[in-house]
Order: structure tokens, then sequence, then C-alpha cells
């Protein structure tokens, strides 16, 4: 049982620390600002809340919503143009301090690469530090499915993006910082877990973090201290 001022600990001598996007990095659900957009937003936000609480498995719900939506390359590109997506208070410090300590950040989500590489340049982020899913289209623009081979497009997916950067660049100590239940669940891996309930409460992860914030400047002044 890791105590708080472990934890406390392990956040200030991290070597990576990863954040989940929705309702964590920025306020809003991709998924339902796409199902909004498109027309089919209160069908959608039901399945997302189930998903995000734990009761469906995250592939069939990702399946299904976008089965519901079918968005086209056009849609998503207007989406991010007419509605992009808000950053949470304190992100972009809280990445900037972590980078200035030679932190590596990097940005998990179970929404799509095409907005999570939109959030990811607003904060410096690599691309090469994104892993989300992608989204298929035909020639024509129309939706075609995502990529199933993506990790992200399962359940437990984000602690095999964890496990593949352990592997590949040997971190000691990995965070993950995130609202869901696909975030409290990739720890372990991860060697901590943060929840993070300053846009949406998720009662599940709310109960189940051993730390559990609603603003990032708490973060922030841990690493001033």
């Amino acid at each position: 049982m890791v105590s708080h001022s472990e934890l406390r600990e392990l956040l200030c001598s991290a070597d990576a620390v990863c954040f989940d996007v929705d309702s964590t990095v920025i306020r809003e659900e991709g998924i339902d600002e796409l199902a909004k957009f498109c027309g089919v937003e209160a069908a959608v936000s039901e399945m997302t809340r189930r998903a995000m609480g734990g009761a469906l498995p995250f592939r069939d719900a990702l399946t299904e919503r976008l089965a519901l939506i079918q968005p086209s390359r056009e849609q998503v590109q207007r989406l991010l143009a007419e509605h992009p997506p808000h950053l949470t208070p304190g992100i972009r410090e809280l990445v900037s301090r972590l980078q200035e300590r030679n932190v590596q950040v990097f940005l998990i989500s179970g929404g799509f690469r095409s907005i999570v590489e939109h959030v990811a340049a607003k904060l410096n982020i690599p691309t090469t530090n994104v892993f989300a899913n992608r989204l298929k289209f035909y020639f024509n623009g129309e939706y075609a499915g995502f990529d199933e081979m993506q990790p992200t497009a399962e359940s437990g997916g984000k602690g095999k993006v964890i496990r593949f950067l352990k592997d590949k660049f040997h971190f000691k100590k990995i965070i993950m910082i995130g609202d869901g239940a696909t975030d409290l669940e990739a720890c372990p891996p991860a060697d901590a877990f943060i929840g993070f309930g300053g846009n949406v409460i998720r009662q599940q992860v709310k109960t189940n973090a051993k730390w559990y914030i609603t603003d990032f400047v708490e973060l922030l002044r841990e690493l001033e201290e």
C-alpha cells in the first residue's frame, strides 16, 4: 500500500508522466463533442458514461458509438476548426513545469488521434508522445471504421502503452493521471495513479484512487516545494 507521502515523492522523482486527454487535459469528452457536431449527442453521451464508469467493454463502446456517429473526415476537421477543445485550467503550466524538469510527458487517450494531436500541439508535446485511436476514412472522406490494432482501442490498452514505454525507454517511474476507469486500471504497470476530478467526478475512480485531485494547481505546488 503506497502512502500519500510516497505518492508525492513518486511524482517529484518520476521520469515520465502520462495524461489521459478527454475530461482531464481538456474539459470535454472528444467523442461526445463529435457526436453533438454530427447530431447524435444523446445516445452517444449515455454510452460514454457507461464506458467510463467501467460498465461496458471499451472496444464495444467505441465501436457502437462510432457506428452511430459515422464521422466524415470533413466533419472532424470542421469540429477542430469551429469548436476546438478547451484546455483544463492549470494543465499548460503543469506540462511546462514537468518538461522543465526533463520529465517526458505523454498523452494516452481512448479518443481520436486527430483531436489529441491538436491538443498536443498546444502543450508543446511531440506527436511521437501521443497514443490514441486512429479513425479511418474512405477516399471520398466518409467514415470507414477505426484502427482496431491500436492498443488504446481496447480495455487495458493504456496499461499496454505504459508497459511499452517502460520497455522502450527504460523508465523507472511512470505516473498515470486521469479521470476514468481506463486510467485507474493502468496502474500497474504505472508506478502511481493520480485521479483527476476537475471536469467530471467518476465515483469509482474517486473511491479507489490513493491520491485524488480536482485542480492541477495541487500538483504544481508539489513540484515547486
